[in-house]
């Protein structure tokens, strides 16, 4: 309900006092303007939000000494004070009106200050944000050796000039979105006008519009609440700390979520071979590229079913091995005394346990745990019997194959697939671990993200051919001159080069006649 704003100051303070009753750290400030009349002013604020140099220079000295001489007509007193006041009295860049006490009310929660005059029914808004904030640094999670060193902060605003800062195009749009009954937290949504498929904007918007929550603390919550498949361990939405990463999204057609108080902007729509490429593959040569792209490829199965295939093997087919291998696997674990899926559960879940100590433990001492513990665990293992050597050499190969992936949030969902995996080997050794395999597989090719395949370009190699050429293999940049089909993106021309992209165009209109005959 709207609560409408009295032309009494009195009124007005009563109201506000009563709604935020019992928060000592808002500051409410009365006071006097003029010689001979003093009129009355309210300025309101939060204490530790508000830049209080910039209010006092600005607000109050501008208000109480500049602006004492001008001496309104009697008739129009609070008409005349509050025109002062918006057009010349406050010099700051950005001065709203406010037609209600429930918006007022919502803007001194967000950091802005207001000012209140008796006998007039509006209320003056003045942008004084002014909280500490973090300084800009590089992202430790996204970490590369050649490119910007520069990462989103906790501040929305701060993050959404850093992203303007590398997309100077009056195409670029920005639209504020509140999301939290309570929170009211500030979500960007960022999209290039002329390139963004208007199909996905609008199931996003439509999205976001169905969030009904109490309160959003992090890009997280709206990730959950807008995926396709929540129950899915793997990401659909794409989150980055890199605001070069978030610009050559938005530049592909790609939709950029920015929220407030969160140093992750979230990109949309996601797709599995996105998720495997890295921002340091297109600032390198191409051939460096590749062979860093191949080396995830490699070790995404490796770090997926290599514990699954230790157990399958020791437990059910040795026989598979070359002889003298199986001979010395089998003298590695005379001494151990427990079967192979007890052995590989204890190693995995101890090195998930040291994982999340060294998370929780920043800095140089969380790595020491990790180093150490692994180290001296591992080897008083193999020396008290528990494990084989072996096992621990698969452990160690597959949590490196882990740490090559790029993305975080994909690496969560391949290690509960290995877990899964493991215990399908348990049961049914190589024959579980295939059905485990097509299961991943199938349930990769049924996810979509706003309606994109999961799995593109590889599920439609015929229709998505062209995107093969930024895929397993990344072709020099110079031949990408045409943004990715798959994201169905209106300007479709990235780099301009007339007959070859007329070409491209030409086969690819063809292409969609023929898949629409």
């Amino acid at each position: 309900m709207k609560i409408p704003i009295s032309k009494d100051l009195d009124v007005n303070l009563k109201k506000i006092k009563e709604i935020l009753a019992d928060c000592d750290d808002v500051i409410i400030r009365e006071f006097n303007v003029g010689k001979k009349q003093n009129y009355r002013f309210a300025l309101i604020y939060i204490d530790g939000l508000i830049d209080k140099q910039l209010i006092n220079e600005y607000v109050l000295e501008a208000l109480m000494h500049d602006a004492r001489d001008e001496i309104p007509s009697p008739r129009t007193v609070s008409e005349d004070l509050y025109e002062l006041s918006k057009r010349g009295g406050i010099p700051l860049s950005e001065v709203k009106d406010i037609y209600c006490l429930e918006t007022a009310i919502d803007s001194v929660l967000a950091g802005e200050t207001i000012l209140l005059f008796d006998g007039f029914s509006e209320i003056l808004l003045t942008s004084s944000r002014g909280w500490p904030i973090r300084g800009i640094a590089e992202p430790t999670t996204e970490s590369v050796n050649r490119g910007p060193r520069d990462g989103f902060t906790e501040t929305g605003k701060v993050n959404t000039s850093l992203i303007r800062r590398r997309i100077r195009d009056p195409k670029l749009k920005l639209k504020y979105q509140k999301i939290g009954r309570r929170s009211k937290t500030d979500v960007a949504l960022m999209y290039i006008e002329d390139i963004v498929d208007k199909e996905v904007l609008k199931e996003l918007n439509r999205r976001l519009k169905g969030i009904d929550v109490d309160a959003i603390l992090e890009s997280s919550y709206i990730e959950q609440l807008i995926e396709d498949n929540w129950l899915s361990p793997f990401p659909q939405i794409q989150d980055t700390e890199r605001p070069d990463a978030v610009a050559a999204a938005l530049y592909e057609g790609r939709i950029a979520l920015v929220v407030d108080n969160s140093p992750s902007a979230l990109l949309i729509p996601a797709t599995f071979n996105i998720l495997l490429h890295s921002s340091e593959d297109y600032y390198g040569r191409w051939s460096k590229a590749n062979l860093v792209r191949v080396i995830r490829y490699i070790s995404l199965p490796i770090s997926l079913i290599l514990p699954a295939i230790y157990i399958a093997i020791t437990s059910y087919h040795p026989g598979i091995l070359p002889t003298e291998l199986a001979l010395y696997l089998a003298a590695t674990r005379i001494d151990v005394p427990f079967p192979a899926f007890i052995e590989a559960f204890i190693m995995e879940g101890t090195l998930e346990i040291l994982r999340e100590a060294g998370t929780r433990i920043s800095g140089p001492i969380g790595t020491t745990i990790g180093i150490v513990g692994g180290l001296v665990i591992g080897q008083a293992a193999v020396e008290a019997g528990i494990v084989s050597p072996f096992m621990i050499i698969i452990v160690a190969l597959t949590t490196i194959a882990s740490f090559t992936l790029p993305s975080f949030s994909l690496t969560s969902g391949i290690r509960l697939w290995r877990f899964l995996l493991m215990i399908l080997a348990t049961v049914l050794g190589l024959y579980g671990i295939s059905i485990g395999f097509m299961v991943f597989l199938a349930h990769l090719v049924s996810l979509k993200s706003f309606g994109i395949p999961y799995m593109d370009p590889y599920s439609n190699m015929v229709n998505n051919f062209y995107d093969l050429k930024d895929s397993i293999i990344q072709l020099p940049y110079k031949f990408m001159k045409l943004r990715p089909k798959f994201l169905n993106t209106t300007d479709k021309v990235r780099m301009n080069n007339s007959r070859y992209i007329n070409s491209l165009l030409n086969e690819s209109e063809g292409e969609d006649k023929n898949d629409r005959g």
